[in-house]
């Protein structure tokens, strides 16, 4: 088997889903070594590119092969370009919706993949994309985003404050806290600096944590709004969080006593549709493809 290789002279384009913004590596035989420290330097945002999260672009058989996968996952073919997505602190992470989107649009964007509909592989497993526009900077993108579990309730403290919420999988772990009569000034007020702390009993691998607003009125299409604010696990605050849309969708809705449904969730980044259905979830939003580059040599090595 051939050594990775190294971390030098690499291409990487830097792209965002409403501002939750990821480094993309096309690596397609997996040769890339992406250590602990590697990704969590690349994504630092004074010594690295920055970026909330890494979106390495690999064929799925390749991650078998180098043996990153033990198999595949449901749903994945050993041809799908698979998102091996990793969180800003070099953890992995199982699944990322808005790194779905900018991942897909990177694949129409750079010739990769030549259908506006496809399948992109996932840890969470086969996530199904359309891509209805693209260009080289701006993208309009679904994903589906598979089933969403709960799993009764559980507490979060941030702060001195402690909120409810329903434990939601999504692929990945969520605590999403509708929190009654709060505002979007309200929420717009809530300090995260001192992180949140879950319980570890219910979470003992840890979870995102959404705090959501209650719905308002469904506008003409009957979407219901509502606004979010989401902290990651490894990643802290950011400004979106695909799979968190969906959580907090989904609790909106059982708050409502209701269990399908879309949404309009406006988010510090922007605002993405998301539909709840009986046997899965969607989520559509845009995708910026920001720049891209190439990284120099030493560039990871400290200044002697």
């Amino acid at each position: 088997m051939a050594q990775p290789q190294a971390a030098e002279h690499l291409r990487f384009v830097k792209g965002h889903g409403t501002q939750n913004d990821f480094v993309i590596l096309t690596d397609p035989a997996a040769a890339l070594d992406l250590t602990v420290p590697l990704v969590s330097a690349l994504c630092d945002r004074r010594r690295g590119i920055g970026a909330d999260g890494l979106l390495r672009v690999v064929r799925s058989a390749a991650l078998v092969e180098r043996g990153v996968l033990d198999a595949l996952p449901d749903g994945v073919h050993p041809d799908d370009w698979f998102m091996d997505y990793r969180n800003a602190d070099g953890s992995i992470a199982e699944m990322c919706g808005n790194g779905v989107r900018v991942f897909a649009h990177h694949l129409r964007a750079s010739g990769l993949m030549s259908d506006d509909e496809f399948v992109v592989g996932s840890r969470a497993g086969a996530r199904p994309v359309i891509v209805h526009s693209h260009d080289a900077v701006h993208a309009d993108v679904t994903v589906e985003m598979g089933t969403v579990a709960t799993d009764g309730e559980s507490l979060v403290r941030i702060g001195d404050d402690a909120y409810r919420g329903l434990m939601v999988d999504v692929g990945n772990p969520h605590l999403a806290c509708v929190v009654p009569d709060m505002t979007s000034e309200a929420l717009d007020a809530v300090d995260f600096t001192d992180g949140v702390m879950l319980d570890d009993e219910a979470f003992p691998h840890g979870a995102n944590v959404e705090l959501v607003t209650p719905a308002g009125v469904a506008d003409a299409t009957g979407r219901l709004p509502a606004a979010m604010r989401v902290f990651e696990r490894g990643v802290g605050e950011t400004r979106s969080c695909g799979t968190g849309l969906v959580a907090a969708g989904a609790a909106v809705l059982a708050a409502r006593d209701e269990k399908v449904g879309t949404l309009l969730i406006t988010v510090p980044g922007g605002r993405v549709e998301v539909g709840i259905r009986a046997d899965g979830a969607t989520l559509r939003g845009p995708s910026m493809l920001v720049a891209d580059g190439t990284l120099h040599s030493g560039w990871d090595r400290p200044h002697a």
